[in-house]
């Protein structure tokens, strides 16, 4: 299953997200990201692609940023009230997080004040395996997101072997054309993924090769 954090508007790339309704039955949830989080107001065209998403049966998730522990709860919770508010979001998606045993209660707390938000799903993107703990306190943990060069030989600590693969998701940029990056996602214990050719310091503007190939 697909991941997928389209950080594109909707008035700039409408082929993309027409693209991701159409492919709605192979997502497993889409990130939405306005502008760093939900925005200062809300933004329509946000808002009327992620109810064709949710409408087609694909999780919305709310891009809000943790800064690692750094960022206060109430700026993380007021983000996903936004979300829920502004694009009826039924997801959240916890970005740059901790991966450190010591902020396990912090986001714990985060966690369930997601869920009191609405989250049905709730995704924590560590970007690097975290303490095992982090599994308890989430859906989906990203235990990988940077370059392809880096992925070819990532190694995969043991206890994610004790969890099934649907709770890991690996995020994959600067991908070759035909590289097997869905493969080796599946190889490692990761039930979702996204791989994309995009590069640089905006690599989630392009949709993943598995999408670009679909009708």
């Amino acid at each position: 299953m697909l991941l997928v954090p389209l950080y594109e508007h909707p008035a700039d790339r409408p082929e993309d997200w027409e693209r991701l309704i159409r492919c709605a039955g192979r997502l497993h949830s889409v990130v939405l990201n306005p502008a760093s989080g939900p925005g200062e107001a809300p933004d329509p065209r946000f808002a009327a692609v992620a109810q064709r998403l949710r409408d087609a049966g694909v999780p919305v998730l709310g891009y809000t940023d943790t800064d690692y522990g750094r960022r206060p709860h109430s700026a993380v919770v007021q983000d996903l009230l936004r979300h829920r508010d502004w694009y009826g979001a039924d997801g959240a998606f916890l970005d740059q997080a901790s991966a450190e045993p010591d902020l396990l209660p912090h986001y714990g707390r985060l966690g369930i004040a997601a869920r009191a938000a609405g989250a049905r799903t709730l995704v924590l993107n560590h970007g690097v395996h975290p303490h095992p703990g982090y599994a308890e306190l989430a859906d989906l943990l990203v235990t990988f997101e940077g370059p392809w060069d880096a992925y070819r030989d990532a190694a995969v600590p043991d206890w994610t072997a004790d969890h099934p693969a649907q709770r890991f998701c690996h995020l994959v940029y600067a991908v070759p054309p035909g590289a097997p990056a869905a493969e080796l996602a599946r190889q490692r214990g990761a039930g979702v993924h996204c791989a994309v050719p995009g590069t640089g310091a905006h690599p989630w503007g392009t949709l993943p090769y598995a999408l670009e190939a679909a009708g």
